[in-house]
């Protein structure tokens, strides 16, 4: 694993080739946005999720009648992800199917991330290239935590929108028929672990396109993730961290009958359109 250096004269990054995974963004004051990573809490800092997005049922799928095992997650993000244009202030990596993923996913893809810094942001965008001779199938989706060095209570999180913030209750890592209403009367959520107790909060529509945490009465970082239909936030009770995933797809529902083709926000990618998608983050 190597670790590669992006920088402009304003801000800086630094991604893993480990599942191509950024692992810290720094402004001119030093000041460290991203999670450290510290398995004491979560030992991750801003995974990239392929070839889904969170749990399987059982963690196996079915394609032409044969069973497969998929992690939480997918694979992506344990992955060597190989180094292929750099500049000073851009990257870009590529993780191509192989032996050993056909055996859990058994389609031949190409994934590339690229990271790109302009002015005080940094864009990640996501394209998928289809290798196979068939459609593929895929969820695709980003998981950045970011540090709160102050008391949780400090900080909030304010929507672009003011809009009925309903989101879906997991159980046992699978997504539940209960929803639940964030109770608020303007687009600004105070943070509490107790909104955590149950695990992930799970957007499966928004009306807003962008999510800014708030630091006290301070703004000091927007997420900004309009080509995404479906959003996750999520942190570990007593973790100094949120994580803002925008996302498409989900976990399965304890219903599902493992069919990839009639499993929720799946991504049907045939093989001439590249399927591409990205966000970025915003420090204020």
């Amino acid at each position: 694993m190597s670790i590669i250096t992006l920088s402009n004269t304003i801000i800086s990054a630094q991604i893993k080739t480990l599942g191509a995974e950024l692992c810290s963004l720094k402004s001119n004051s030093n000041r460290e946005y991203i999670w450290e990573g510290n398995p004491a809490f979560w030992g991750k800092h801003s995974p990239v999720l392929f070839p889904i997005v969170g749990t399987l049922k059982n963690n196996t799928f079915y394609h032409n009648d044969k069973e497969y095992t998929l992690s939480r997650h997918g694979f992506a993000r344990d992955m060597e992800f190989q180094l292929v244009e750099k500049t000073e202030s851009s990257a870009t990596f590529s993780l191509q199917s192989n032996s050993e993923t056909l055996k859990n996913y058994p389609f031949k893809f190409e994934l590339q991330i690229q990271y790109i810094l302009i002015g005080t942001t940094i864009e990640l965008a996501y394209r998928v290239i289809n290798k196979d001779n068939t459609d593929i199938l895929f969820s695709i989706g980003a998981h950045p935590a970011f540090a709160l060095p102050r008391d949780f209570e400090d900080y909030s999180l304010a929507f672009e929108e003011v809009e009925p913030l309903e989101y879906t209750l997991l159980e046992n890592d699978l997504v539940s028929k209960q929803t639940e209403k964030i109770k608020t009367n303007s687009n600004t959520v105070p943070l509490t672990y107790k909104l955590f107790e149950r695990d992930a909060l799970i957007f499966k529509t928004l009306k807003s396109n962008s999510l800014t945490i708030i630091e006290k009465e301070n703004p000091i970082l927007k997420v900004h993730f309009e080509d995404f239909p479906n959003l996750g936030i999520w942190t570990k009770v007593g973790a100094p961290f949120i994580c803002i995933e925008p996302w498409f797809g989900y976990s399965d529902t304890a219903e599902s009958n493992g069919n990839l083709f009639e499993k929720e926000g799946i991504i049907v990618l045939k093989k001439d359109t590249p399927f591409q998608a990205k966000f970025s983050i915003e420090i204020l």
